[in-house]
């Protein structure tokens, strides 16, 4: 088939980011109708949905804002869309899904009702759960609670970010008067209460609502509504001429709390005949428009739901996912970790393999009088991160500790930059990264002493090096002393840390740049190895696709009759399945109880397979503004069972979501002979 007429450019081949995001936060809030799942986990993906739902809006909606205000109308790479045509889209779209969210909440506030859990109004609580509330009012809320009136000499308050708010309408002598009322965050959101056999939720702005004459005396209540705001978190962080870049983003995080306001949500279950009129003022007062202004019949912030579940579960024990532990390898209860690194890569898949392995192999250098050096990313850590506990210690030990800690690690800037103190304080070396780049690498090196000189131990990974996280998310790692590798690693940690060009590396491809060069490379490989033989065959496993270059390449690797397998988790802006363009590639989504985080790239290159873990997505920002590391897998028998892992996920039937030619996502039905759940098989070990 001749191809050469096919502009490759043409937005109908694409899909929009923004939209594609949405489409992924669907598919999520999809698992809280899934009859496979207990009824408390759908509690929690419709918690998931709201929180993916905050951060989108605080970035992405944000941004587009940003430049929609300082007058930017470039259209976006792949669909050529202006920054007005995608606001007008999200919100379209998304108050469509908010509206499915409701449902769906609703739908299992039905199922939760058979198991004897009530989420009631105040209104509808008997004698003793109103005096428990009126008590919960008196002892515990009301101390807390700061109302704000409006009026000449009472401005407009600043309204905190995720915040629950009441607007109050009162009045006094025939005069209207408006209050704000916040809800402090640290303030129980809800409360559950004990009815006979039931247990009763019931949220603290019910209890606001019935009691709010008391905050108010000598004014008459005429009604009152919740609503949230969400403020911009994309501020552009300046580092041009930061003599301390910890300073800078100290101040940073100042000035994020008082972002501009990019969302207002309302509950509308109170609205009253001026609820319109009160939503425009504060629309007015926040300046927003209507396409960002949510109106939802239900309690606002269902991230909520993640807490209620974890309480209700000692209530209804068979509504909760069953306990989970990973595998601790059984050739590391018999053996050392470094001494088996020696004779083996050691490969691990998390959280189905345990990772205290990792955890081990730094605990166990800092314990060994022969280790000379420990070398570490961090770009997400826990708050009681044992790799800072140990390498704090190997500091004190004279050991010489570098660590890189990203300080620009978004919605963990706080944390990194605490712990980029505490390391310094310990003796470490700390290094902020690279001017102007994010480094996004999972890398650990360890230097000992031997009877020869010197020995490299490395640990590269797809996923951060956080034990919590580890126990949620699906990622990959190999520990190896392959010389070549280790080599490598240690010329990536001098790179980072010293002034040099980036290096020429055996093993490992790098970026900014470098490693979609080689997925480019690799790719080109394929299609004329294909031409000769016709066995081309792609596999790439990722959380999203964005980069025009890549797709226009994976778009030649189709036409070119090469079959390209995409396991994407969430954004994917290819469209599959067209004629003469992407008839070869198929898209899969696996949503469940994991978050699908390790990236793979396998390239079939005629019988020479290829295969790398990544920590980075085929995403611009992976390829062209951060540090990234692409790894290959070289030990043969890991590199056909982490083969296997990627044939599993296609073949997956029940927690797989397939994108089709219209640029819709359709649920993959299991046979009922034989169902497929990937993350379940291998949670069985495979």
């Amino acid at each position: 088939m001749q191809h050469q007429s096919i502009d490759l450019h043409n937005p109908i081949y694409y899909q929009n980011r923004e939209l594609s995001w949405l489409d992924f936060n669907e598919r999520v809030l999809a698992e809280a109708e899934d009859p496979a799942n207990p009824l408390l986990e759908k509690l929690k993906f419709l918690s998931i949905g709201s929180s993916n739902s905050d951060e989108f809006f605080k970035v992405r909606v944000a941004g587009l804002q940003d430049q929609l205000r300082l007058g930017v109308k470039d259209p976006d790479s792949k669909k050529q869309w202006s920054p007005e045509k995608q606001l007008d889209e999200i919100s379209k779209k998304n108050k469509k899904i908010v509206r499915y969210q409701y449902d769906l909440y609703d739908q299992n506030l039905k199922e939760l009702a058979k198991k004897n859990v009530l989420f009631k109004h105040i209104e509808d609580l008997d004698e003793s759960s109103l005096r428990q509330a009126k008590n919960i009012f008196r002892n515990h809320i009301k101390p807390a609670i700061t109302p704000f009136g409006v009026d000449a000499y009472r401005p407009f308050p600043h309204l905190n970010d995720e915040v629950i708010h009441l607007f109050v309408r009162l009045k006094k002598s025939g005069s209207p008067f408006i209050a704000i009322l916040p809800v402090p965050l640290l303030i129980e959101r809800f409360h559950i209460l004990e009815e006979k056999d039931t247990k009763v939720v019931l949220f603290t702005e019910e209890i606001l609502f019935k009691f709010l004459n008391e905050l108010f005396i000598g004014y008459e209540v005429e009604y009152s509504f919740t609503f949230r705001i969400t403020r911009n978190a994309d501020l552009e962080l300046q580092e041009e001429g930061a003599e301390d870049l910890l300073s800078v983003i100290e101040d940073y995080l100042l000035k994020r709390k008082n972002g501009r306001a990019v969302r207002l949500e309302v509950d509308v279950r109170t609205a009253s005949s001026t609820f319109k009129e009160d939503v425009t003022y504060l629309m007015e007062e926040l300046d927003l428009l209507e396409r960002d202004v949510y109106e939802i019949s239900g309690p606002l912030d269902l991230t909520v739901l993640s807490n209620i579940a974890s309480e209700l579960k000692t209530f209804i024990t068979t509504e909760a996912f069953q306990n989970f532990t990973p595998k601790y390898p059984n050739i590391l209860n018999k053996q050392n970790i470094f001494e088996l690194s020696e004779k083996q890569d050691i490969f691990l898949h998390h959280p189905f393999d345990s990772f205290q392995p990792v955890i081990d192999l730094v605990r166990q250098a800092v314990e060994d009088p022969n280790t000379i050096a420990i070398k570490q990313t961090l770009y997400r850590v826990s708050d009681t991160s044992p790799f800072i506990e140990a390498l704090k210690k190997a500091a004190r030990k004279d050991i010489q500790v570098t660590v890189l800690v990203e300080l620009k690690a978004r919605f963990d800037e706080a944390n990194n930059v605490h712990w980029a103190r505490e390391l310094e304080e310990s003796g470490a070396h700390i290094l902020y990264g690279i001017k102007n780049l994010k480094t996004h690498s999972k890398a650990t090196l360890i230097v000992k002493k031997d009877h020869r000189g010197f020995k490299r131990y490395a640990h590269l990974g797809t996923g951060n090096y956080n034990e919590q996280t580890a126990k949620l998310y699906t990622d990959m790692g190999v520990i190896t002393t392959n010389k070549k590798l280790t080599q490598d690693v240690a010329a990536f940690f001098n790179y980072l840390s010293g002034y040099s060009e980036q290096p020429t590396y055996n093993y490992l491809h790098v970026s900014p740049f470098e490693m979609r060069d080689s997925f480019i490379d690799n790719i080109e490989m394929e299609i004329t190895l294909h031409k000769q033989y016709g066995n081309g065959h792609i596999i790439a496993k990722m959380n999203s696709l964005t980069d025009k270059k890549m797709i226009i390449k994976l778009f030649e690797a189709s036409q070119a009759g090469v079959k390209v397998d995409l396991i994407i988790r969430g954004i994917c802006c290819l469209i599959p399945g067209i004629p003469g363009v992407s008839e070869n590639i198929q898209v899969h989504s696996i949503i469940g109880r994991f978050l699908e985080h390790s990236r793979v790239y396998y390239f079939y290159q005629n019988g020479n397979e290829e295969l790398y873990l990544s920590s980075a997505d085929m995403m611009t920002r992976n390829m062209i503004k951060r540090v990234e590391l692409a790894f290959p897998i070289l030990d043969g028998p890991w590199k056909k069972y982490v083969i296997n892992i990627l044939k599993l996920y296609m073949y997956d039937n029940t927690k797989a979501w397939e994108l089709e030619p219209n640029g819709r996502y359709t649920k993959k039905l299991a046979n009922s002979d034989n169902p497929v759940g990937s993350q379940q098989l291998l949670m069985n070990h495979f």
